[in-house]
């Protein structure tokens, strides 16, 4: 039995961490059922991102394990020691940072100097996608060799068991996503998008973020704020209620290092309507599981909307492809995969 150490500075809920967080703890708790020993150390409340990462090197250095692996730049300050380190990036802030703007870019532009210095640090690098891999060999001048891709997974049976439970809504078609609300993932563009579909559908956005309030303007100017539903942060039953409830799943990202939302989306069986960028193309596949769009095309969006809902046939075999696709992310098999990366031979 190994023993890993996580240590992370996201928050431990989803509507402060997103999809980082919850990566996270289904990898722990996929690499705890094959035999091995997990402890997380996350960032206390009221504590800054620096503060925790410099308060855990005394932590970090009483702790006998196999392995620590810190998630982004948490474990930057990690010390020296005998164990395996690990820096595995859930998201490039370098590149998440060209796509933000004010005092976000600042912040994340600050993180990822950190980011850099650990994967440096590190002895091993861990990314979700080719994209992220080659982004972080770009950004932090790092010898594309040292980096191994192991992608993003999900718990398929958990997920199938709130499926079955989630409650059967009837009423308009509906067109889902679910994003941490950044100017990056495109929310806008899928709004203006939106308001041109011909049919009654209903749009739903779940997730917070600090383009919340503009995205709510938008949908009153562009009149369609009665057929928009901002339903922000859900607990776990009611975001797997939205995806069973759903018709299509839309996500016009102009960024994504991976995007658990859309393994979320095949494990409900839903078409998928995405962007042909970043590592999305690496997650769905164009014409099969998903239909892929350029970003800030928002005449083809609003084509391929009105496609998807005139046309059931061609949402099921889209859908059913997903839903193959998928398991090649179930939990088992990538935490697998992980431990091998980092050199622990799974049981």
């Amino acid at each position: 039995m190994a023993r890993l150490i996580f240590v992370t500075g996201t928050s431990s809920t989803v509507a402060g961490g997103s999809g980082t967080w919850v990566g996270i703890s289904v990898l722990r708790d996929a690499i705890i059922s094959l035999g091995h020993e997990v402890t997380i150390i996350s960032r206390p409340p009221n504590v800054s991102r620096l503060g925790f990462n410099i308060r855990i090197r005394k932590t970090l250095r009483s702790i006998q394990a196999d392995a620590v692996i810190g998630f982004d730049l948490d474990g930057v300050f990690a010390p020296r020691s005998e164990c395996i380190h690990v820096a595995a990036i859930k998201g490039v802030l370098a590149d998440e940072a060209k796509h933000e703007h004010g005092m976000s870019r600042l912040a994340l532009a600050v993180q990822a100097w950190l980011e850099r210095r650990h994967v440096h640090r590190a002895d091993r690098v861990i990314a979700t996608s080719d994209y992220s891999a080659g982004r972080i060999a770009k950004f932090y001048n790092v010898n594309r060799n040292k980096i191994v891709v192991v992608a993003e997974l999900i718990d398929l049976d958990s997920w199938q068991r709130a499926l079955d439970d989630a409650p059967r809504e009837e009423g308009p078609p509906r067109i889902l996503t679910v994003a941490h609300l950044y100017p990056r993932k495109g929310v806008d563009a899928l709004l203006r998008a939106f308001a041109n579909v011909k049919s009654d559908a209903v749009l739903r956005v779940v997730g917070t973020g600090p383009e919340r309030e503009r995205l709510e303007h938008l949908a009153h100017d562009l009149g369609i704020a009665n057929r928009v539903h901002f339903l922000g942060h859900l607990p776990f039953a009611a975001l797997v209620a939205e995806y069973r409830n759903a018709t299509i799943f839309a996500l016009p990202t102009e960024q994504e290092g991976f995007g658990i939302v859309f393994l979320e989306a095949m494990a409900s069986s839903l078409p998928i309507i995405a962007t042909r960028v970043a590592a999305v193309p690496e997650v769905v596949s164009d014409g099969a599981t998903a239909m892929l769009i350029d970003p800030g095309d928002e005449a083809t969006l609003t084509q391929s909307i009105d496609k998807l809902l005139g046309d059931a046939d061609l949402r099921t075999r889209l859908g059913n492809a997903g839903r193959s696709r998928v398991t090649q992310f179930a939990a088992p098999v990538v935490a697998r995969q992980f431990l091998a990366a980092i050199g622990i031979a799974p049981f």
